[in-house]
C-alpha cells in the first residue's frame, strides 16, 4: 500500500483542475457505495447489426488459421500463460485467483475499497486482471468463426456466464480500473461479432439480462469516471475506445448516442495529446505505442462501420503512428524496448505465434497504403482482413507522409542509426509523458544495439509493476540501462513506482544520418546538475563508437558506465576488452541459421583469439553457472555464430555481473513477469572522456 508521503508527492504533480476532477470522482464513488446507478429499461427486441461482411473470413490465410487454432486448442485444454505463469485451470478459471502468490482477491467488496496495490492482500493484481480482459475469449470466438466448431463457442459462453455471475456491478477488483473495463468491452464487441452464426449467440448477448446489466454499467462507469489530468495516458485511450466500440456495436440504450459522441470526441483529442507530431507515442514506451495504435484502429473502424463520423484528425494520428512504427523497427520488425512494457494488447484475434508488430504494420498497409521505404511486411494475420473489412468506407487520411525513412524523430528525441544488419537506438527525448511520467525509465542518453534483430547492447526491460519494489526500481534505474550513472544516483528522481518528481532534461545537439557513410548523434542531459553528461554515438560500417563526457564540475563523484548484453550474448572479458559471441539469427523463411563470415573455415573471426572462450571449463551450452573464469554466459555449440569485440574505456575498472539479486544486476526481462540472467559490464572510476568501440566481425 502507498503511504502518506506517496499521496503528497502524487498530489504535488496535479494541477487545480485535476484536483477538482478527482474530488468529483470521489463524490460519485461515495454515492455508488450506497446506491448503484439504475440502468434504463432494455429494448424489447435488440438486434446486433455489426457483423462481419460476407466472405471476409475466407481471406484469412491458412498459416494464420493454423496459428490461431494452436492457441485456441491450448485454451480448450485449460492451459494459458499470463506474465510467465502457466495456468492449467483455465477450463473453468477462478477470476479472483493470483496463481503466482496463491492469494485470492476479495470478490464481494465494494470495488473502490479493494486494496489492489497491496500484493500481500490481493496478490499480483496484474495476474488477476489480465484474464478478465477476456482476450482469450476473442481468440476462442475467432476459432469458432474460422471452423464453425460449436465447442469453441460453448466454452466462450461458459466463461462469460461465469464472469457475469461472479462480478456484479461495482463489486470486487474487476471494477476498479477503467482501462480494464474499456478493453473488456472491446473484447465483448468482437466476441459477439465472431460468434455470429452460432445458434446460442442471441441468448448469450442481446436476450440475456445479465449481459444487459453488465454492458450498461461498464459504459456508465467509463462515461462517468474517465481518466484525466496526469493520468490521461494510454488508460484514457482504452476507456474511450471501449466505450465508443460498445456504444456503436450495442447502441441499444437511451444514452448510446451520447456515449458515442463523447467517446469519439475524447478519443480524437486524447490520441492527439498522446502522440508526437512525428507519430511516436508520447509516453516513449514502445509497447504502449503498440497498445494505443491497436486501440485506436479498433475503435475507429468500429465507428466507421456503424456510420459514426470519425474525424480526419483521428485518422491522421493513426496514420502517423503507423508510419512511425515502420520507421523505427529493426530488420526483424522489432521496435525498441524503451520505457515500460506490460504485454498489453488492445485486441487479440490471432494465435500466440503471430508477430504483433508485423500484424500492426500489415493493418496499416491495408488501411493507409505502404510507402516505398517501409520494410517488407508479411500479411498473414487474422486481424488485418477483419479490420479492413469494417473500414471499407473509410476515407484515406490526408496527412503528409515522409518521403524517406525517418532516422531522427526530433520531438520524441529518438534517433535510429543503421548500417547493414546493425540497428542502434539513441535516446535523447523527454523523460516520459505528463507530470508523473508514469511509464518512463531513468534512461537518458541510453543506447540499444542489435545485429540482425539480436539484442547485443540491450535495454533490460520492465519485469514488474507492483509488489516487488526492489526489482521495479532496478529495471527503471539509470544503472539498469546502457548509459552513465554519476555519484550513485538516478538521472531523474522517483517518487513511486509510477511517479517521477524530478525529470532530467535532455537535448539533442547534433544528428547526421546521410543515406550512406557514417551516422552521428550527440545529446546531453542535466540530470547530474551542475555537471552535464554528454554522449556522442557514431556508426560507421561495422564499427560503433561511443564517447561519454562529464562536463562541468562533478566533484569527487564516481562514474559507473553500464553495458547490458542481450541474454543470448556470451562475454569473455580480458581487462578492458570484451569478446562477444551469440547464435546467428534464424532465417524465418528457411527455418535455419543464416551463415555469416565468422562461420567460414579459417576466417579471422574464428581464429585463435577466441579459443580460450570455447575451451573454458564449464562453458558449454546449458551450463547455468553465471561466471566460469572470465566467461559470462553459455557459449553456443551448434549452428552459426556472430562475433564482436567491445573495447571499453581503459581508465575505468571493469567488472562482470550476471543474475545478481542483492542488489539486482545482470538481468533481462523479455516480457512482463519474466526475467532471466544476462551479462552486464560495469566500468567504475573517475568521469572524463570515455571512449567505447563496438566492432562487429
Amino acid at each position: 500500500m502507498m503511504g502518506p508521503g506517496w499521496y503528497l508527492r502524487r498530489l504535488s504533480r496535479m494541477g487545480p483542475a485535476e484536483v477538482v476532477g478527482r474530488a468529483r470522482h470521489a463524490v460519485v464513488q461515495r454515492q455508488w457505495r450506497t446506491a448503484l446507478p439504475t440502468p434504463p429499461d432494455w429494448p424489447s427486441h435488440p438486434r446486433f447489426t455489426a457483423a462481419l461482411p460476407e466472405g471476409v473470413l475466407g481471406k484469412v490465410s491458412g498459416e494464420a488459421v493454423k496459428r490461431l487454432l494452436v492457441t485456441a486448442d491450448e485454451l480448450m485444454a485449460g492451459r494459458a500463460e499470463f506474465f510467465g505463469v502457466v495456468r492449467s485451470d483455465f477450463a473453468a478459471p477462478d477470476w479472483f485467483l493470483d496463481p503466482k502468490t496463491g492469494r485470492r482477491a476479495p470478490s464481494d467488496v465494494y470495488a473502490f475499497d479493494v486494496p489492489y496495490r497491496s500484493e500481500d492482500t490481493v496478490g499480483d493484481i496484474k495476474q488477476i486482471w489480465e484474464p478478465s480482459r477476456h482476450q482469450h475469449l476473442t481468440v476462442l470466438a475467432a476459432a469458432y468463426a474460422v471452423t464453425g466448431s460449436s465447442a469453441y463457442a460453448e466454452r466462450v459462453a461458459a466463461h462469460l456466464r461465469s464472469w457475469w455471475a461472479e462480478n456484479p456491478p461495482l463489486r470486487g477488483p474487476h471494477w476498479v480500473s477503467g482501462i480494464e473495463l474499456g478493453i473488456r468491452l472491446l473484447s465483448w464487441v468482437w466476441t459477439r461479432r465472431l460468434l455470429d452464426g452460432w445458434a446460442g449467440v442471441s441468448a448469450l448477448f442481446e436476450d440475456n439480462p445479465d449481459f444487459q446489466l453488465q454492458l450498461w454499467h461498464h459504459q456508465n462507469w467509463l462515461s462517468t469516471l474517465r481518466s484525466h489530468g496526469s493520468s490521461a495516458n494510454n488508460h484514457v485511450i482504452a476507456e474511450d475506445a471501449g466505450l465508443l466500440a460498445a456504444a456503436c456495436a450495442f447502441g441499444w440504450f437511451p444514452e448510446s448516442a451520447g456515449w458515442r459522441a463523447s467517446a469519439m470526441r475524447s478519443l480524437d483529442v486524447q490520441l492527439g495529446r498522446n502522440t508526437f507530431g512525428s507519430g511516436l507515442n508520447a509516453e516513449l514506451a514502445s509497447e504502449y505505442h503498440g497498445l494505443v495504435l491497436e486501440l485506436g484502429l479498433a475503435a475507429a473502424v468500429e465507428a466507421d462501420a456503424a456510420g459514426t463520423p470519425v474525424p480526419d484528425t483521428t485518422w491522421d494520428v493513426l496514420l502517423r503512428m503507423t508510419d512511425a512504427l515502420a520507421s523505427i523497427v529493426d530488420n526483424r520488425l522489432r521496435p525498441p524496448r524503451q520505457g515500460d512494457a506490460d504485454d498489453g494488447f488492445g485486441l487479440i484475434v490471432d494465435g500466440l505465434e503471430t508477430d504483433r508488430w508485423a500484424s500492426l504494420l500489415a493493418s496499416g498497409e491495408v488501411l493507409f497504403g505502404r510507402l516505398d521505404w517501409w520494410p517488407p511486411v508479411p500479411g498473414d494475420d487474422v486481424r488485418t482482413p477483419l479490420l479492413a473489412s469494417l473500414a471499407s468506407r473509410t476515407p484515406r487520411a490526408s496527412g503528409v507522409r515522409p518521403g524517406r525513412r525517418p532516422a531522427h524523430l526530433r520531438d520524441a528525441g529518438m534517433t535510429i542509426l543503421r548500417s547493414g544488419r546493425i540497428w542502434a537506438r539513441c535516446d535523447g527525448g523527454p523523460h516520459g509523458f505528463l507530470s508523473i511520467a508514469a511509464h518512463a525509465h531513468a534512461d537518458a542518453l541510453s543506447l540499444e544495439v542489435r545485429h540482425d534483430g539480436v539484442d547485443v547492447l540491450a535495454d533490460p526491460g520492465t519485469f514488474c509493476y507492483h509488489g516487488e519494489p526492489q526489482w521495479r526500481s532496478y529495471f527503471r534505474s539509470t544503472l539498469g540501462h546502457n548509459t552513465l550513472e554519476l555519484a550513485g544516483r538516478d538521472q531523474s528522481v522517483s517518487g513511486g513506482p509510477f511517479l517521477w518528481t524530478r525529470h532530467a532534461v535532455t537535448k539533442v545537439l547534433a544528428v547526421e544520418t546521410p543515406p550512406s557513410g557514417p551516422s552521428r548523434w550527440t545529446a546531453a542531459h542535466d540530470g547530474y546538475a551542475p555537471a552535464v553528461h554528454r554522449r556522442t554515438v557514431e556508426l560507421d560500417g561495422d564499427v560503433l563508437r561511443i564517447v561519454d563526457e562529464v562536463l562541468g564540475d562533478p566533484g569527487q563523484a564516481t562514474a559507473r558506465l553500464a553495458f547490458h548484453l542481450g541474454p543470448s550474448v556470451t562475454v569473455m572479458l580480458d581487462g578492458s576488452t570484451a569478446r562477444l559471441r551469440w547464435p546467428a539469427a534464424l532465417d524465418p523463411a528457411a527455418g535455419m541459421f543464416e551463415p555469416t563470415a565468422a562461420d567460414a573455415p579459417g576466417s579471422a573471426a574464428g581464429g585463435a583469439s577466441d579459443a580460450p572462450a570455447s575451451d573454458a571449463p564449464g562453458s558449454a551450452a546449458g551450463v547455468t553457472d553465471p561466471l566460469v573464469g572470465r566467461v559470462s554466459g553459455s557459449l553456443p555449440t551448434a549452428g552459426g555464430t556472430v562475433r564482436a569485440v567491445l573495447e571499453l574505456p581503459a581508465g575505468l575498472t571493469w567488472t562482470v555481473h550476471r543474475g545478481e539479486t542483492d542488489p539486482p544486476l545482470g538481468w533481462y526481462s523479455a516480457g512482463f513477469g519474466r526475467k532471466e540472467p544476462s551479462t552486464t559490464l560495469i566500468g567504475s572510476g573517475s568521469p572524463g572522456r570515455l571512449t567505447t568501440l563496438l566492432r562487429f566481425s
